[in-house]
């Protein structure tokens, strides 16, 4: 068998060597341009994971064709351990107005203002029941809790005050209600100074029954207090009235109106007759609409009468699967008191009244 020997090959021939060397040029430029390119796009991913500006680092040799239709970066922009305030400009734009109430995890809308309008007495009067039933109402935000401010609080400040406040849009009224600020002295001068157009809400009653309605609560807290007779006379023989007894002086209406009278006009005061609160929801939250100055959103529709408490309930509605009326503290059955002590009590009321009628150009009729 012949055999074929093949000798060692010689030197390559100089187009060969040409060749193989454009070869491995073209391999080194891809891996090269296959590099930059897969750079470029981790900077670019990190950029959009991060939030910073879309954009490319700047092209290399190997890649300048690939790239140079790419926005460059900015070299003194954010880096992603060092995020950029927000430009005075954006600071200042103000949240966008969109109505609706706030909820976890939505961006905060409106703004904390102080209150326009305040629910400033009575205590007893059916207060609650009015905050309720106006925060139905998609223009008016208000306060849930008493904040006691311009009685108890104010030396915290208004800073404080505002504060406690819910957001409000500019189209939307701020509302809180402290029953106690009627009773109390420096409350209307308080008042003025933060803003002399404040719109104010009393919300009256028969004065004996706010007392008697009082006097309930009070015993439900502390069941050892005297007897009511006992604590609303000084000589009950002698008809003395202790009108230092606070369930007393409260429902002396007229006397608590003049201080407010010093610093608001009464147009700027709106009276609530806590009875037709009952009988007429509607047609009282009318007149109070009617005073704020919001359209009547509030009717005869939004209410149901609740027989057990006996009062007015609001009705369910498509953010609520059930109707919602006051708390179990509200509409309590009234200790029984002696029908002598409640005339006697009328008729030191009497006098008050008639001044309050007329001081307000309203009859209560509670006589």
């Amino acid at each position: 068998m012949a055999y074929r020997v093949l000798g060692r090959a010689g030197p390559p021939q100089p187009r060969r060597a040409r060749r193989l060397l454009f070869a491995f040029t073209l391999s080194l430029s891809c891996t090269y341009l296959c590099y930059s390119f897969l750079c470029c796009c981790d900077d670019l991913g990190r950029s959009r994971l991060l939030g910073a500006p879309r954009c490319l680092r700047g092209p290399s040799a190997g890649g300048q064709k690939l790239l140079q239709k790419s926005r460059p970066c900015d070299p003194s922009g954010p880096t992603p351990s060092e995020p950029s305030a927000p430009s005075a400009a954006a600071a200042a734009v103000p949240a966008p107005r969109l109505s609706g109430s706030n909820h976890s995890g939505s961006p905060k809308l409106g703004t904390k203002r102080l209150p326009q309008a305040l629910i400033v007495g009575v205590k007893k009067g059916g207060t609650r029941a009015v905050l309720e039933f106006i925060r139905v109402h998609p223009d008016v935000r208000a306060l849930g809790t008493e904040p006691h401010f311009f009685d108890r609080n104010y030396g915290r400040g208004l800073d404080w005050y505002r504060s406690l406040m819910p957001r409000t849009l500019e189209s939307q009224i701020t509302l809180e209600k402290t029953p106690s600020y009627f009773v109390t002295q420096e409350a209307p001068r308080r008042i003025f100074n933060m803003s002399r157009d404040t719109k104010l809400i009393v919300v009256v009653r028969n004065p004996v029954t706010r007392a008697i309605s009082d006097y309930t609560q009070t015993l439900s807290k502390k069941p050892d207090i005297p007897t009511f007779e006992g604590l609303s006379f000084r000589n009950r023989t002698l008809g003395l009235v202790d009108v230092s007894w606070n369930a007393i002086r409260i429902g002396m209406y007229v006397l608590h109106l003049e201080s407010w009278l010093q610093y608001f006009p009464l147009a700027q005061i709106h009276f609530v007759s806590g009875e037709r609160l009952i009988t007429d929801p509607a047609g009282e939250m009318g007149r109070v609409q009617d005073f704020l100055g919001i359209k009547r959103f509030i009717t005869d529709k939004h209410f149901y009468f609740n027989k057990t408490k006996g009062f007015p309930c609001l009705k369910k509605t498509e953010s609520s699967l059930l109707p919602r009326c006051l708390g179990k503290s509200k509409g309590r059955t009234h200790v029984q008191i002696d029908p002598e002590v409640i005339d006697q009590l009328r008729e030191f009321y009497r006098p008050y009244n008639i001044k309050f009628y007329e001081t307000v150009g309203q009859d209560f009729r509670w006589e």
